[in-house]
């Protein structure tokens, strides 16, 4: 047994004898009534983010009150529980996978491994009879299996209980490093379908394909080529040499199932170099597109590109929602998507039909040697936008020294600043939203009973400044340099106990890391330059440009732009309109709107939403109908996760993970160090 090191055969007795018990008093995923458990990541395969519980609700939320908690060691934590037949499944300690009773926080088992762990969460499968129940998480590189009964390696799936998700590349995997992301996948029938991270940041790196892995042996059923190869569908948006050379396009982030249909719905990443692309000339699919697959045989249904040729790391940063809207008097079954550039895309599920209509806008054109932009970007006419789209001098912030807002005003002389989709250039390029702004992972959830779409947003430019091979600054790796403290790991990390590097730890360093100089924050400025090979698919005309992180934090850790820094914008997706827009929390002592905030919220029947911030270190529920505070607990640590609403023994309970510093400017206020990560646990007094 690998369960706590050797769980003992009696404890693991003592487990199955516990589980038998739970399942007579709790709501099993077997008799899964809609949105009323949380035994998936994100509360269910539509990654809703909704709870139809409606126990706690806006007449007694302001009774809520933490019943239990978890310690789970210490630094950040934003792991979304799992909960089934009323036993909580959590990543404890120490990169521990721990059973809870989840309505009294006592721990059933212990799995311990050794590696890094997804640490945003992972997926629950059991068998029809319910005989065979599992738990399937990233590992160290590896989809691994465990019996959710006892916590011990299910050493029948793969290699003694772990899968390569390299194996099945078009490509030599000796030359990849092991694949760790923080997306945990979703479960269809019988299968695990995951996406795979791009091994690195640089402009040589793996594609991102999508796998689908039989649940009981690990046996890989089919793979979708997120780059296509020669003559697939969409390789004539790629120069010949990077086909089967070229990487990037991976879906970091998540993905959604409609488990009636049988479509997965999958958000692609950018290719590879984020803000160069003069080696990848032409649209590139399916970067950054939202592609629907059947999840039995993964052949392609349809797909729409939302950004061509991403030269801002626009990647598609969250899970699709899945609902229903009603348009002319019927209803029609709709999948949404948020965007890093503050844009709401909504789509026909079943054909990729735009629910509202989409244009294709001119937009500014590169004046880089050797790049090549796409004449036009899609916008869609409705709803409108829920983040900043642009940054002026009038939008400057207020907050800081006459000296640092001198500087920003100076940049403002050089810089391009025409808008949105201002590719980046050799003087420097003003982003906005940057490429850690807009929505983020885990960031919207849906009321899929009303049509109603909840996004937290963050509010974070950048300058894109691209840097010639060999001037200072410039880095291996494409020359991205480490995150400063508003970049702090925007993509959910390569996981607990990693240590940051490559696309899934990009910012990882977060708030522990001070701003390097004024191009490259962390970019070890005065370093000698790390020699860029060009990539085996660059033309005669490429240059290996790179793009150290410049977040435009000024001396106290402050963004150049004013406040509000992030936003919640709530919409009736059925007409396309914004119902409110309110900060989200607030800046200590300053203004409202955290800093850079990375927790999601979650919706109930109750009418409420749940959201935990990080700056100001607070769990809140707020109205749905308009954005007011009805209830507001103190954490102890930042809240950098999404909530998981569940039920045990008709009580209804909201627990979040609590762990971590947060994101705050190192030089404003004085934040006091964060406590213990923890789970914390809120339910409504005792009758």
């Amino acid at each position: 047994m690998h369960a706590s090191r050797g769980c003992s055969l009696l404890a693991a007795i003592g487990a199955a004898a516990l589980w038998g018990s739970f399942s007579r008093g709790a709501v099993s995923a077997a008799d899964d009534k809609p949105h009323t458990t949380w035994s998936s990541y994100l509360g269910s395969a539509d990654s809703n983010q909704y709870s139809a519980l409606k126990q706690i609700n806006k007449s007694n939320v302001s009774k809520l009150d933490v019943v239990w908690t978890y310690p789970a060691g210490t630094g950040t934590l934003r792991f979304d529980p799992v909960v089934v037949d009323g036993v909580m499944y959590v990543l404890g300690a120490n990169r521990s996978i721990v059973a809870i009773d989840a309505a009294t926080g006592k721990e059933v088992w212990t799995h311990r491994n050794e590696g890094a762990v997804g640490d945003r969460g992972m997926s629950y499968w059991e068998s029809k009879d319910r005989s065979e129940r599992r738990l399937l998480f990233m590992n160290g590189g590896f989809l691994t299996s465990i019996d959710a009964k006892t916590g011990s390696t299910v050493a029948s799936f793969g290699d003694n209980g772990k899968v390569d998700v390299r194996v099945g590349l078009q490509r030599d995997v000796t030359n990849i490093r092991p694949l760790q992301t923080g997306n945990p996948g979703r479960i269809f029938e019988n299968l695990i379908i995951m996406s795979l991270p791009a091994g690195g940041a640089a402009y040589t790196s793996n594609p991102g394909d999508t796998h689908a892995y039989d649940v009981r042996t690990g046996e890989l059923k089919w793979t979708f080529h997120s780059v296509p190869d020669k003559g697939e569908f969409g390789a004539d948006t790629w120069p010949e040499g990077f086909l089967g050379a070229g990487g990037g396009v991976h879906n970091w982030s998540e993905l959604s199932v409609d488990d009636k249909r049988g479509i997965v719905y999958i958000p692609f990443g950018t290719a590879r170099f984020d803000f160069y692309g003069g080696n990848r000339k032409g649209n590139n699919l399916f970067g950054n597109s939202l592609v629907a697959l059947d999840a039995r045989t993964g052949k392609r249904l349809w797909h729409y590109q939302l950004v061509h040729h991403d030269l801002w790391d626009y990647d598609l940063p969250q899970a699709p929602k899945l609902l229903t809207l009603r348009k002319d008097g019927r209803n029609v079954d709709v999948v949404a998507q948020a965007t890093k550039h503050g844009f709401v895309f909504v789509f026909d599920r079943v054909t990729g039909t735009p629910f509202f209509p989409i244009e294709e806008r001119p937009v500014p054109q590169t004046d880089v040697p050797g790049e090549w932009t796409s004449p036009t970007q899609p916008f869609p006419t409705a709803p409108p936008p829920f983040a900043r789209q642009t940054f002026t001098e009038k939008d400057i912030n207020p907050f800081l020294s006459e000296a640092d807002q001198a500087k920003v005003r100076e940049m403002f002389k050089d810089a391009r600043n025409e808008g949105l989709f201002t590719p980046p250039s050799l003087q420097g390029t003003i982003s906005i939203p940057g490429h850690n702004g807009g929505a983020n992972w885990g960031s919207a959830a849906v009321d899929p009973t009303k049509g109603t779409m909840y996004v937290v947003s963050k509010n974070l430019p950048t300058l894109d400044k691209l840097v010639a091979p060999g001037a200072p600054g410039q880095r291996g790796r494409g020359g991205r340099g480490d995150a400063a403290a508003a970049g702090g790991d925007a993509r959910g990390g390569r996981g607990a106990g990693a240590v940051p590097s490559g696309p899934e730890g990009q910012g990882a360093r977060g708030a522990g890391a001070a701003p390097g100089g004024p191009q490259g924050r962390g970019a070890r400025d005065g370093a000698p330059p790390a020699p860029v090979a060009p990539p085996p698919n660059a033309g005669p005309d490429f240059v290996a440009y790179t793009s150290p992180y410049d977040f435009l934090l000024q001396s106290t850790g402050l963004s150049a732009i004013g406040p509000p820094w992030s936003n919640i914008t709530a919409y009736d997706l059925n007409k396309g309109t914004i119902l409110w827009q309110i900060p989200d929390g607030e800046f200590p002592g300053l203004a409202p709107g955290s800093h850079a905030p990375r927790g999601g919220p979650v919706v109930t029947a109750g009418g409420l939403i749940f959201i935990g911030t990080s700056t100001d270190r607070k769990i809140r529920a707020y109205d749905q109908d308009n954005g007011k505070v009805l209830w507001q607990r103190d954490l102890p640590a930042a809240a950098e996760g999404v909530p998981a609403v569940y039920e045990v023994g008709g009580r209804e309970f909201v627990a979040v993970a609590v762990g971590g510093a947060g994101v705050f400017p190192p030089k404003v206020g004085d934040p006091p160090a964060p406590g213990p990560s923890q789970y914390m646990v809120f339910a409504l007094p005792s009758k």
